[in-house]
């Protein structure tokens, strides 16, 4: 399906591909476009071309972690709603990510009637700039 300019597009980094893909049909299914990303670079690179309305990232990944990507797009002046999602339940963890900027923190095994709401308050509350 190609990319619509006027539906939301989300952008999804797991370094699981069959996250990715799982996330990218449910997303696509739903009222938005979808670009899935299984490195925390490659997602970088594509911001200097073009910005979703919202970022699904992956908190724990080889390279750049969530964290790091975060700080990266914070020290570049880039602001997006961004939701964390993590197999971990550490509570440390969590408030990192949101100090960082993230808007909420989602736990795998993922809901994905959690994950379309997540979506949906992210681009309510933040515009991206």
């Amino acid at each position: 399906m190609p990319l619509s300019e006027k539906r939301p597009l989300v952008a999804v980094v797991d370094d699981d591909p069959a996250i990715c893909k799982a996330i990218g049909r449910l997303i696509t299914k739903s009222k938005f476009d979808v670009m899935t990303f299984t490195c925390g670079q490659k997602l970088l690179d594509m911001l200097q071309v073009r910005r979703p309305n919202c970022l699904l990232l992956d908190l724990h990944m080889p390279g750049l972690s969530g964290l790091d990507i975060l700080r990266a797009m914070a020290n570049a002046g880039m602001k997006l709603p961004v939701i964390i999602i993590t197999g971990s339940d550490e509570p440390t963890s969590h408030a990192q990510c949101l100090a960082a900027g993230a808007l909420a923190v989602l736990l795998k095994p993922l809901d994905p009637a959690e994950i379309l709401r997540a979506i949906d308050q992210a681009l309510r509350q933040r515009e991206p700039k």
